[in-house]
């Protein structure tokens, strides 16, 4: 566990936030699934509100994101979490590069079409909505979905676990939680302030919104984030007491 870091507030995420990934596995062996991608630079279908994280690039994930199916995205649970896609190289459009991206949306399943004509993000197909940047990493066929092979890996992220205050007011707050190192995902977040000093269990709202009951506005704030593996990371005193909505703070890493 890295030590929490001194309060920063963001004023540039992109630049403060350049996310690396490491290829420490998750004890999984490859998986064999299909891929697609949103065409264009505007990569917000597959960054944005299924997990909460808006335009994921200013949320630290960079270019190479993807929207999952339901087969992995448990609910909002897997968001953040960090997979490496390979193209099946049996198949000449495939490169021979492996890409890591990190899950940031759900894809959106249509049960009105076949699974193998659009209907690509049904239950239980695994499935993944590329961004263009990833997708043309591993393969030179844009016009159809492509066979791939996956696996679940570590994420590693530069700087520590990012908290944007969403709203306050009397009866809870809106926190959404990113930038995680390790799993890539959160089974639980505390809160407490300097007034309510007590650790209070946030309650997840959508992918990784979290919200608490105590009216903490004009507290400091301290957050205690437990991964997916129940490490736990606690970030003392991150939040200034004259934090404002909009605002982002830095604290701990995994």
């Amino acid at each position: 566990m890295a030590p929490t870091q001194s309060i920063t507030l963001f004023a540039l995420l992109g630049f403060l936030c350049m996310t690396s990934y490491g290829a420490q596995g998750l004890d999984q062996d490859w998986g064999y699934a299909n891929a697609t991608f949103f065409n264009g630079r505007d990569t917000s279908r597959v960054m944005g509100n299924g997990c909460g994280y808006g335009r994921a690039y200013s949320r630290c994930f960079g270019q190479n994101t993807a929207a999952i199916s339901t087969a992995l995205f448990n609910d909002g649970l897997a968001c953040g979490t960090c997979y490496e896609i390979s193209c099946d190289k049996r198949y000449q459009w495939c490169s021979p590069h492996i890409v890591t991206i990190s899950a940031t949306n759900k894809c959106p399943q249509n049960t009105s079409l076949p699974y193998d004509n659009g209907g690509w993000c049904n239950p239980p197909l695994i499935h993944f909505v590329l961004s263009q940047s990833a997708f043309l990493q591993i393969s030179n066929k844009q016009d159809s979905v492509i066979p791939i092979k996956y696996r679940r890996v570590h994420c590693e992220r530069s700087g520590g676990i990012l908290f944007t205050m969403l709203n306050g007011h009397s009866s809870s707050n809106l926190v959404l939680v990113s930038n995680i190192g390790g799993t890539g995902d959160i089974s639980a977040v505390s809160i407490k302030g300097s007034i309510h000093s007590d650790w209070q269990p946030m309650t997840r709202r959508w992918g990784q919104i979290w919200q608490s009951k105590p009216y903490l506005n004009g507290e400091t704030l301290s957050f205690e984030v437990t991964s997916g593996d129940q490490e736990v990371v606690v970030s003392d005193e991150v939040v200034p007491s004259n934090w404002k909505i909009g605002q982002t703070f830095e604290g701990g890493q995994f």
